[in-house]
């Protein structure tokens, strides 16, 4: 049996199994649901709308395989502010480089990254997504021993940073043993490189010879002749 519908529908009931009541379906709510003080999801209706104001954070990105930085802002919304259930979430992300050969790809993960935030839920998964993106011609190592396989994979770590910062994603910990390893191997370098002679650093201007008299690293040029600010001792007598 076919019915003809004219008029939009605007709601619905569903009849249970052995009841004779009706159960009015409502839709999903706009706002965002709370499961022990997590946000969990936002609308599957509609993207999230921009505020007027949002907090960002910048980060510089420097590699040596461009000869211009990029600029990574990522802006935040505050979820139930002044409450105890309130939270930073990512809401947008921008780069920004005077390096016009990545502009079409720039703009269109910048687009792609945006909408994820906006539309909620677990947004961590594109840190692990970012950081496994290699570049065919090779990557790059950053200052300090790290190697980074990409620009898109520096943006990966830039993004988890973010997230640990404002409490999405927690931040790595070392265990007892490592943190004790990493503690002797600071003081043995400490101690191989401390200095014990007379030239150690004392009170007295830097790169201030040895006194042959009085053996104190305290010589300097004063008035034209060695003079030792330790003992008085002169080259000019």
């Amino acid at each position: 049996m076919t019915t003809h519908i004219e008029k939009r529908i605007t709601k619905f009931r569903v009849e249970k199994p052995g009841s004779d009541k009706a159960e009015v379906a409502k839709p999903e709510p706009t706002e965002f649901r709370k499961e022990g003080g997590k946000v969990v999801w936002i609308s599957k209706d509609r993207l999230l709308e921009r505020p007027e104001v949002l907090i960002g954070s910048t980060y510089k990105i420097k590699t040596p395989v461009s000869d211009h930085a990029m600029y990574v802002t990522i802006n935040d919304i505050v979820l139930n502010e002044g409450t105890e259930h309130e939270q930073r979430r990512p809401f947008e992300v921008f780069i920004n480089s005077k390096n016009l050969d990545h502009f079409q790809w720039i703009v269109a993960l910048t687009r792609i990254i945006s909408a994820v935030f906006r539309k909620g839920g677990d947004v961590t998964f594109l840190v692990e997504e970012l950081k496994a993106v290699f570049d065919p011609r090779g990557g790059y190592w950053q200052p300090g021993g790290r190697f980074m396989p990409s620009i898109i994979a520096e943006l990966g770590y830039v993004i988890e940073k973010h997230l640990q910062t404002i409490g999405l994603m927690p931040r790595p910990e070392m265990d007892a043993h490592r943190k004790k390893l990493i503690e002797e191997k600071r003081e043995e370098f400490e101690a191989r490189n401390k200095q014990q002679d007379a030239f150690s650093r004392g009170h007295y201007p830097e790169g201030a010879q040895l006194c042959s008299k009085c053996s104190t690293a305290a010589v300097i040029m004063m008035d034209g002749c060695m003079t030792c600010l330790n003992c008085g001792d002169s080259k000019c007598g």
